[in-house]
């Protein structure tokens, strides 16, 4: 791969090119810099389109990048891949016609357009790229010459609202013509920043924030501190993979699952109520604080937003941030949630976060929203810190981007039927069980039960549900664990209700 490579003469047709622009942030760097990122976005592009199965050659310019693939096949599917790479800012499968006069343009587009504007109102766009000395021909006049010939087939030109915009790039000898260009994240190339480790949850913030930390160039691990048993992991899993799979090339993020339940119960036995919120949460960053010292990490990051709940008022952000060696990032800090939850959209995290949600099973009643250093400091001395690690010791880590969740799945905790017989429980809230319920199912709010269950009649098969199958599914593990025979309803309420009106 080279840079400032110029083509100033005649070649044959190509269809099978993907054009490649660089984020406006890598072309303003310095010469060397500029090198180095687009050495690395280069890396990053070729181990998407690996991913996919997409052979290719890349070859490097000052703002932009060729890629070759095997076929015109291979270019239609490499496009949205590499619009996924972070540090492009557009992307567009082109064909690519060599040409000596503007009578060739006028006559490759009207080849390549006439068929496209049939019946449509059109536009002609196009631009002079490269050294400008080299090139003969003129973008305005091309646009006029090509538009003139196109429009006896179309509905019309029209350059304000037009139904199809045709774009021509015209360099040294060889022109590329397209008809839109992919907007890509922008942002810098992954990994050219260095590595940190990201708090996470299933939920929908902490997903968009490791997305926002990558695209500036941070390469990411992932801690999830486990407060929910074998199914909020999963779909936990299932989330950061999401990311892993579609959003990290060039990097191979791991996940560390550590099981928080020894140290859920040692703050609570030790702490006070209204402080175990902000406990927990300077608890999960000493967590990540191993791993972050263990993967060379320079920073932890997290999700939260100020103001958002009661544990993330500035004044809790502070007293949670002296807790930890490292600087923690907050990309989300001050955005609303309507702004994180487009994020999510697009990123594709949504639906799968939307499962998870945000569990916690430590919510007092009345959260302390000002806490000051030197109680949390004095609740902190009252925990056994061997607690934490062991459990941060005995972890499990995974390989994101080879994980197969397939053979995670658990499917002897869930059903999709429930037994006539069955001792069916309600974990929802009281005015969620009032509004609807499955016929003869006993109300049960999830704190009361995971206190409640070791007293339940062991001869009874219990079936249990919540909204999206989360707490059911915690509780549920729980329960067999200690020997009962229970179940979750496989996709919560929403699914049990369809499934009986149906």
């Amino acid at each position: 791969m080279s840079e400032d490579v110029s083509i100033d003469r005649p070649g044959p047709a190509n269809d099978a090119l993907v054009l490649v622009r660089y984020s406006g942030e890598l072309t303003t760097k310095a010469r060397p810099t500029r090198q180095y990122f687009s050495k690395r976005l280069a890396r990053n592009v070729k181990n998407a389109l690996h991913s996919a199965g997409l052979r290719s050659e890349i070859e490097r310019r000052h703002d932009r990048m060729h890629v070759q693939l095997a076929s015109r096949a291979d270019a239609h599917t490499a496009a949205p891949l590499i619009a996924r790479v972070f540090g492009v800012q557009s992307v567009a499968h082109v064909e690519e016609r060599p040409w000596s006069t503007q009578a060739d343009l006028v006559r490759h587009g009207t080849e390549l357009f006439g068929d496209l504007v049939a019946g449509k109102r059109f536009a002609v766009r196009a631009r002079r790229v490269g050294d400008r000395r080299r090139i003969r021909a003129k973008s305005g006049e091309l646009a006029r010459e090509l538009g003139a010939v196109l429009a006896p087939r179309s509905a019309g030109v029209d350059l304000t609202d037009p139904e199809i915009t045709t774009l021509i790039e015209i360099g040294p000898g060889v022109a590329h013509f397209f008809r839109e260009a992919l907007a890509g994240p922008g942002g810098l190339p992954l990994g050219v920043e260095g590595r940190a480790v990201a708090l996470v949850s299933g939920g929908f913030d902490s997903a968009v924030a490791a997305w926002q930390i990558q695209k500036r160039g941070v390469a990411l691990d992932y801690v999830f501190c486990n407060l929910g048993g074998r199914t909020h992991q999963l779909g936990t899993l299932r989330v950061m993979k999401q990311v892993a799979d579609d959003w990290s090339y060039g990097t191979r993020p791991h996940f560390h699952a550590i099981d928080f339940d020894e140290v859920s119960q040692d703050l609570q036995r030790s702490c006070t109520p209204r402080y175990w919120q902000i406990v927990l949460k300077r608890l999960m960053l000493r967590a990540a604080t191993v791993v972050a010292n263990e993967r060379g990490a320079a920073a932890i990051i997290t999700g939260e937003a100020i103001g958002q709940v009661s544990s993330q008022t500035l004044q809790n952000l502070s007293v949670i941030s002296q807790g930890c060696e490292f600087p923690i990032l907050r990309p989300l800090v001050g955005m609303n949630k309507d702004e994180i939850l487009a994020i999510a959209r697009h990123i594709g995290t949504f639906e799968l976060s939307k499962v998870v949600g945000e569990y916690c099973a430590l919510v007092p009643s009345k959260p302390a929203t000002g806490a000051r250093l030197d109680a949390i400091d004095s609740e902190d001395e009252r925990l056994d810190a061997s607690v934490l690690e062991r459990a941060t010791a005995e972890r499990s880590i995974f390989d994101l981007r080879a994980l197969d969740l397939a053979t995670l799945d658990d499917t002897r905790l869930q059903v999709e039927d429930i037994p006539d017989d069955a001792t069916v429980i309600d974990l929802r809230t009281k005015p969620a069980y009032q509004t609807w319920h499955y016929p003869g199912a006993l109300f049960l709010d999830f704190g009361e039960a995971m206190l409640a269950y070791p007293s339940f009649d062991r001869s009874q098969h219990y079936v249990l549900y919540c909204d999206f199958g989360l707490k059911s599914a915690h509780l549920a593990e729980l329960m067999r664990a200690e020997g009962f025979e229970a179940h979750s309803y496989r996709h919560g309420s929403a699914s049990l209700k369809k499934k009986l009106s149906s």
